[in-house]
């Protein structure tokens, strides 16, 4: 692949090296540093003058840190004479701050809090760096993409997930696909209609972030094997109450399929005390050492579907082939 320059940056090493090993190619020098006061410092080790550059940075770990680190190196390479700037953000940072519905518990008719839209703001922000095309996976919402004046993938693990639940859950005629919340009601149906199942939603009611009040469970689980399937988990309260819900509603085992494991705070303890047989998330966020701390926890690899996309993107093709196939 001629005049293609792939940079890794600091918050998934891993998954960069992954995703260069899949195209055949090694990742171009770039040293990232900090300054006593904690500014960001990129040095560019190489020349991309006239090359297409591939960045491939998450979401994840000191996101503020990552993110300005992202937005530097974007920057260097635009002004280093670049052809194209690809910013690849397996997870994309900010992504839950999409709208502006938050409420005032003590607001007077319904006023609206004076809550920011930080998605778009991330979407200014590398936009204004220089970033030409933007590759992500599993968006939280796939408005976002509206959000940049600029291309943007938005890829999915569903092909991955599909391919995991065939080839690990020998029961899995029988299972029925659930969305812990409504809003991951389109998810959950594209899958069970692939799979040929039914499926279910449990309605959650939250009295503020990352505490939830109430779960009504819409749908029959009894004798079957529950695989509860959402687009991110952060500190796993709603997955293991919707996983003592389905256990108590007949369920055989519940699976939690997720594309990304954030699992901050009390997360691990949680689910190491719940009811699941496995939760499996993509490797969009390191999860090495979550999986030391937490034996129920599994990995899908999607570096081969964010390398078929940068390889795609290079050579001038669609990336509607990856919405339903996994390159083996």
């Amino acid at each position: 692949m001629p005049n293609i320059v792939l940079f890794s940056g600091s918050s998934h090493h891993d998954l960069s090296q992954r995703v260069a090993d899949r195209l055949g190619l090694g990742l171009g020098k770039v040293v990232t540093k900090k300054f006593s006061n904690q500014e960001t410092s990129v040095e560019i080790g190489e020349s991309v003058r006239g090359e297409d550059v591939y960045i491939i940075q998450s979401g994840c770990g000191e996101i503020n840190d990552n993110l300005m680190e992202l937005l530097i190196m974007i920057n260097a390479c635009k002004i280093a004479s670049s052809s194209r700037v690809t910013a690849v953000i397996p997870c994309f940072p900010y992504a839950r701050q999409d709208k502006k519905d938050k409420v005032g518990k003590n607001c007077h008719f319904g006023r609206l809090l004076r809550a920011p839209i930080s998605a778009k703001l991330v979407a200014n922000m590398l936009s204004v760096a220089g970033a030409d095309h933007i590759i992500t996976m599993d968006l939280h919402a796939s408005q976002i993409q509206g959000f940049f004046d600029i291309p943007v993938d938005n890829l999915y693990a569903e092909p991955a997930v599909l391919q995991w639940i065939k080839e690990n859950i020998p029961e899995w005629r029988n299972c029925i696909i659930v969305s812990p919340d409504a809003g991951g009601a389109k998810r959950v149906t594209s899958i069970a209609d692939r799979l040929n199942v039914e499926f279910a939603l449990i309605h959650k009611e939250r009295k503020k972030a990352n505490e939830v009040d109430r779960m009504v469970l819409v749908g029959d689980v009894k004798d079957r094997v529950a695989i509860l399937v959402d687009d991110m988990a952060d500190t796993c309260g709603t997955i293991c109450h919707a996983a003592d819900k389905l256990m108590s509603a007949g369920a055989t085992k519940v699976y939690a399929i997720l594309t990304h494991g954030i699992f901050s705070g009390p997360a691990l303890s949680r689910i190491n005390n719940a009811s699941f047989e496995a939760v499996v998330v993509t490797n969009t966020i390191p999860q090495e050492e979550k999986m030391k701390h937490c034996p129920k926890i599994q990995f899908i690899d999607i570096s081969m579907i964010l390398a078929e996309a940068i390889r795609r993107t290079h050579n001038g093709e669609s990336v509607s082939y990856l919405f339903s196939h996994v390159p083996l």
